[in-house]
């Protein structure tokens, strides 16, 4: 008599895991998803190998996972094109197995081999994948997935510059404005990681790109959403006063239309937003090479921005003293404008 059956079936190797994986993805074609049976028994054959994938990269509690092994499979996945099966498949799997692979995204993107890392190579080669990730924020169902994936990405500087140059970079401005909350503060987190992880490649993108994004941004700043003024400020500080960034700055603060978006947030309900805008209008007035129309503006608009920046006070909290000090300048600043001769209306 056999008892064969009693033994527990052999590990897959990378090469067969990679195999198994590839053609269960493949599997999920439209007629298989057009048959409710066929589509259930082909989920559940993905979900078993990406199962099987998750225990070979960070081990099943019992036994560790074997570097060889994961640098072996790292490279399979990628020579046989499975990395980008994985993303394009990824809508019509079920909830436990975008998880699963979720988990393993992250640890594939920082496995090295050899001396490269091969996933991000891989999705440098094949850039419809980031575009892909990015336009999946319109799906509600795989947004905050696409998202932590995109993140990951974004944490290779040559990928975050691909999505901050493609066309689909421009969507950011629109899924942060999403009606579900989730998927707009997911995305705007990407949103921020684009505009700060490096602030080189950032200097070079608003350099050559400076007119179409302040411009889309404005529309961020003066959004009727509270949550989208108060980070769009917010992240508008951290980026622009960001030393690269300082050419862009000193040009950012000679736009009149800047200037009165600013003064207009300095006028927000919210004390917050108030206190972000007094921190980027300061710098229009202290500019000590202010171009004319700018003068103009703050000596015509002197008596309300007076009254506005009087005041005004950080609250408990904050730290009174640097900023009545910052505003008191400015106060003065103004002042002196405003008592200029000859400054046209």
């Amino acid at each position: 008599m056999s008892f064969s059956f009693f033994k527990s079936s052999r590990p897959k190797t990378s090469s067969e895991l990679v195999k198994a994986i590839r053609e269960s993805l493949l599997a999920l074609d439209s007629k298989t998803v057009a048959e409710v049976k066929a589509l259930e028994k082909a989920l559940e054959e993905v979900d078993k190998n990406i199962l099987a994938m998750k225990q070979m990269l960070s081990g099943d509690g019992e036994v560790e996972p074997n570097m060889d092994q994961i640098s072996q499979f790292t490279f399979e996945i990628c020579k046989e094109d499975v990395f980008g099966l994985l993303v394009l498949k990824l809508p019509i799997l079920g909830w436990e197995a975008r998880k699963d692979l979720v988990h393993c995204w992250c640890i594939l993107l920082k496995q090295m081999v050899g001396s490269s890392y091969c996933c991000a190579e891989y999705i440098e080669n094949h850039p419809e994948l980031l575009d892909f990730l990015v336009t999946s924020y319109d799906n509600k169902d795989v947004a905050l997935t696409c998202g932590i994936m995109l993140r990951e990405c974004i944490k290779h500087p040559t990928l975050a510059k691909y999505i901050l140059e493609s066309t689909s970079f421009e969507l950011f401005f629109k899924f942060v404005e999403l009606p579900n909350f989730d998927v707009a503060s997911d995305a705007f987190s990407t949103f921020k990681d684009l505009l700060t992880k490096y602030p080189n490649v950032v200097s070079k993108f608003l350099k050559a790109h400076y007119e179409e994004f302040f411009e889309q941004y404005e529309s961020l700043l003066t959004s009727k959403n509270y949550v989208t003024r108060r980070q769009s400020l917010k992240l508008l500080s951290e980026f622009l006063l960001e030393s690269p960034n300082s050419h862009i700055m000193k040009r950012y603060i000679t736009e009149v239309r800047y200037l009165k978006v600013m003064m207009t947030l300095l006028k927000d309900s919210s004390k917050n937003i108030q206190i972000s805008s007094f921190h980027i209008f300061k710098v229009f007035v202290a500019n000590p090479n202010k171009p004319l129309e700018i003068i103009q503006i703050l000596a015509k608009n002197h008596e309300k921005l007076l009254e506005l920046l009087h005041n005004l006070s950080v609250g408990r909290g904050g730290d009174d003293e640097q900023f009545e000090e910052e505003r008191d300048l400015i106060i003065k600043e103004i002042k002196r404008i405003s008592c200029l001769p000859n400054i046209a209306s």
